[in-house]
């Protein structure tokens, strides 16, 4: 028992958040945190183990590896890169079956399976049970390619957070390269709008899985997908200039890459398509605003839990291919992903305008869509209604978010394991919405917006190799980087609209204006 405490107390030291004023997420900031580490801890580094959607916890999903690492190798990039490095080499010695199975359908470099397992082979199921019918149909949801350009994101985040040039060329800069040359071979030119085109994908959404009197899985021109893959290959453009030139002389020849196919990548990174309407509505896919609306009061009131409406739908008779309905955030997941400024960046390269204004039309439509069926969908709108500024929006999300394996929200799916991902979520917001603290270019980027039951939050977090202790509360900012004193530290630091230069071994305590509510309208 004395060594298992002591090892407990190292891990708390490292990794606990601590919020003063609301002792209920106090509580669960902690339990997700420890769930957390149970699944990914120091004993990951030795065995080739990836980090299942359900934790260990549980049978559901049998063990298998989806996307959900996205929400959740923010806590330990930020913490212990060591068991980043490990989760990120489990997808790294899949590689060579990546391949396989992007060539086996037709593409060029690795398509990552939307469920994983040991060999790295799709283990998707091809055939789903609606326990509300009885009934069995097809599962079409191994056609998410977007599992891939998360992988990328991952491995770029990891950098971005250590500054580990030696992951990133030994390991990193040919997974990301190898998955941008997946995006590029999906990458279709077409000479009558001059951009470049997807077909065959589904976006996170899951309810939809094609056009309604079509027989082909999958849609044209998925926005999250096209999103993705010019925002993989402008950093597959990056990552070839901070390479040391002998590392970027070996991948390129052992990817088989030329300057024709990289002078591709530019092209299609510049001029993937996606669909706008007038009003700013960014469409899911090409023809989703020809689908038919939803009666959503209509469904709230004949059954108590519409969060599968897709089951429901189906038990009726209907399919929600028809309408306009989403188990979680599709379109707005983007805005999870990116930084405010990012984004606006990508728009701008692809020829597409963006700001506020287009955020909130796409969040106040999307959201009066979306049935919220995964737990994963509460997170993703807890940030977004942040970044607006709907104060008491995010902060009933939020509760949400805490509440989804505690209380076991979705009626029956915790017993068969925890949700990794809204574990993950929490903390990434707790961090990243509410204590303000995100990386932007090359340096850390801090603007907190406390919800107003917080009096105050403290943690630590490592950034390029460095501790940074961090406390905020409704006053005053305060930062100490420990280390040797008079030396400065590697990036300045933005703190409000100020940049600034601070050094090792000093206190600092700066007075923060804190964002007043601007309403939830």
């Amino acid at each position: 028992f004395k060594s298992h405490r002591k090892a407990w107390d190292a891990l708390w030291r490292k990794f606990d958040i601590q919020v003063e004023g609301d002792s209920f997420s106090q509580q669960i900031l902690r339990f997700h945190t420890f769930h957390l580490l149970q699944t990914a801890s120091f004993h990951n580094t030795s065995i080739d183990a990836g980090f299942p959607a359900r934790g260990l916890h549980g049978e559901a999903y049998r063990g298998h590896i989806f996307w959900d690492e996205l929400f959740v190798m923010p806590l330990f990039d930020f913490h212990t890169p060591k068991i980043s490095k490990a989760l990120l080499l489990y997808r790294y010695l899949r590689l060579h079956q990546a391949r396989k199975d992007a060539y086996k359908n037709g593409y060029e470099g690795s398509m990552f399976p939307w469920q994983s397992g040991s060999t790295g082979e799709e283990e998707t199921q091809t055939v789903h049970l609606n326990p509300m019918s009885g009934r069995w149909g097809s599962d079409y949801s191994h056609n998410q390619r977007h599992v891939s350009f998360a992988i990328a994101y991952n491995f770029w985040s990891y950098w971005k957070r250590t500054q580990d040039l030696k992951f990133l060329s030994q390991y990193g800069a040919e997974v990301l390269l190898s998955i941008a040359q997946f995006g590029a071979s999906i990458a279709k030119y077409s000479k009558k709008d001059k951009r470049y085109h997807t077909e065959g994908l589904m976006g996170p959404d899951e309810f939809h899985e094609r056009l309604p009197e079509t027989s082909k899985a999958g849609f044209k021109d998925n926005t999250y997908t096209n999103l993705l893959i010019a925002w993989t290959l402008q950093r597959a453009e990056e990552v070839l200039r901070i390479l040391p030139p002998a590392s970027r002389r070996r991948i390129l020849k052992k990817l088989e890459l030329d300057q024709k196919e990289l002078t591709r990548w530019r092209d299609i990174s510049r001029r993937m398509n996606i669909f706008i309407n007038r009003e700013g509505i960014i469409s899911q896919f090409e023809g989703y605003f020809t689908l038919r609306e939803l009666n959503w009061e209509l469904y709230r009131k004949k059954y108590e839990n519409i969060g599968r409406m897709d089951r429901i739908l189906k038990a009726e008779g209907k399919s929600p291919n028809d309408y306009k309905v989403a188990k979680q955030a599709d379109v707005l997941m983007i805005f999870y992903l990116l930084s405010f400024s990012e984004i606006k960046r990508l728009f701008n390269s692809l020829g597409y305008e963006f700001n506020r204004a287009v955020l909130k039309k796409n969040y106040q439509y999307y959201i009066r869509r979306t049935s919220h069926g995964s737990t994963l969908s509460k997170v993703v709108h807890c940030y977004v209604s942040s970044l607006l500024g709907r104060k008491v929006e995010a902060w009933d999300w939020y509760l949400e978010v805490l509440k989804s394996d505690i209380y076991d929200t979705q009626g029956g799916t915790t017993p068969e394991g925890i949700h990794a991902g809204v574990m993950g979520g929490s903390i990434n917001i707790a961090i990243k919405a509410f204590a303000g603290v995100e990386i932007v270019g090359n340096r850390l980027k801090i603007n907190p917006r406390l919800p107003d039951k917080w009096k105050s939050i403290k943690f630590n977090l490592r950034y390029k190799k460095r501790w940074i202790e961090l406390s905020v509360d409704r006053k005053r900012l305060t930062i100490f980087i420990p280390g040797p004193r008079s030396r400065r530290f590697v990036t300045p630091i933005e703190i409000g609209n100020r940049t600034r230069c601070l050094y090792f071994g000093k206190v600092y305590t700066i007075p923060l204006k804190m964002s007043k509510h601007r309403g939830d309208k």
